[in-house]
């Protein structure tokens, strides 16, 4: 069942309707503003219902702060080096704003636009035209994303298409913390990702090639351990991006739909199962977070994001490409999932 109300008023006086789908006692909400998923509330060890996404309970928060809490990343979900993007043979200056490079969509990404929605039985259609020539990409831009929560499980599938070649890399941008939103740090999370491999960057974060295997360093999360036992190991990787802010390579092919990480809490007994056919997944471990939220202050690793994409920057790197171009043709079909599956588990 799915539910609405009315949130809050943008800066601009815009309303915004926050949709709620209801699983038994369990619960979602998502707001039309950003796509934004506002909280996620599910039953601990205990049965007490527990909040685990990091988020606000007023839209000027969103509007005024960093860090993207919850919200559907596009045009293109994490970096693109300088911004430039070259298809056919013709470079497109994008918008840069972060470092001299271009993250998440640019100036005005679609975590800032309103949404259309559709409510179809138990799932939420969202749904939106990113017009040609926006944030200085090519091409009228399709994307509908739709939710759903079902059995403990929060599934979010990607849908865009194109009527010139353009470049897209949709993601959410969840932040969570399974002791509860309201904990304040996420480093003893425990964390499992089915990946071998990492992509260095440069001290800007961008992955400009090649690949670095994560057996014997900080990145090794085959084996589940706190997310804090390794963050501050001295590693140059670690230290560019301040911690866990980097793009793990999964070990399916892009398309194939699997288990790639799995985190818990001891001290409520969550557990989330993660699962995508996406080819990669970028960990931040919520480094710069510095920001009043629902119910607690957030400061620095509050929470954890879990961002299923192809490579960043894999647009002008051909080997990541390779793993999953980010580049769509007209009369393509831009199509991903990605789930998000809470049960309890006795510690």
């Amino acid at each position: 069942m799915i539910t609405q109300k009315f949130f809050a008023k943008t800066l601009e006086g815009k309303d915004v309707t926050m949709y709620t789908l209801h699983d038994g006692d369990s619960y979602v909400n998502v707001l039309n503003y950003g796509g934004i998923l506002q909280s996620i509330v599910v039953p601990d060890k205990k049965g007490n219902l527990t909040d685990v996404l990091l988020g606000y309970n007023n839209v000027t928060s969103y509007e005024r702060n960093g860090g993207y809490l919850g919200a559907l990343i596009g045009r293109f979900g994490n970096r693109i080096g300088e911004g430039k993007l070259t298809i056919d043979g013709k470079t497109y200056e994008l918008y840069c704003n972060d470092r001299g490079n271009h993250l998440h969509g640019g100036k005005v990404g679609f975590n800032r636009k309103f949404w259309n929605v559709e409510v179809k039985g138990d799932d939420l259609v969202l749904s939106l035209l990113s017009p040609d020539g926006e944030e200085f990409y090519p091409g009228n831009l399709s994307v509908q994303v739709t939710y759903s929560f079902k059995g403990g499980e929060l599934r979010i599938a990607y849908r865009a298409e194109t009527d010139k070649k353009t470049a897209v890399n949709l993601t959410n941008h969840a932040y969570f913390n399974l002791n509860g939103e309201k904990d304040g740090s996420i480093l003893n999370n425990l964390l499992q990702i089915d990946s071998d491999m990492i992509t260095p960057t440069s001290p800007t974060m961008i992955p400009e090639g090649g690949y670095r295997f994560v057996k014997g360093t900080p990145f090794d999360f085959n084996e589940m351990k706190e997310i804090g036992r390794d963050i501050d190991a001295e590693d140059v990787d670690l230290r560019q991006g301040n911690g866990y802010d980097h793009c793990f390579v999964l070990k399916n092919p892009r398309g194939e739909y699997v288990l790639y990480a799995t985190a818990e809490s001891r001290r409520t007994g969550i557990r989330m199962r993660c699962y995508t056919d996406a080819p990669a997944v970028q960990f931040y471990a919520g480094n710069g977070l510095h920001q009043e939220g629902k119910n607690n202050y957030y400061g620095k690793r509050a929470g954890f994001c879990l961002e299923t994409q192809a490579i960043p920057n894999n647009v002008n790197v051909r080997e990541y490409a390779a793993r999953g171009s980010s580049i769509l043709d007209v009369g393509e079909v831009y199509s991903y999932t990605a789930a998000y599956k809470f049960d309890t588990v006795k510690n």
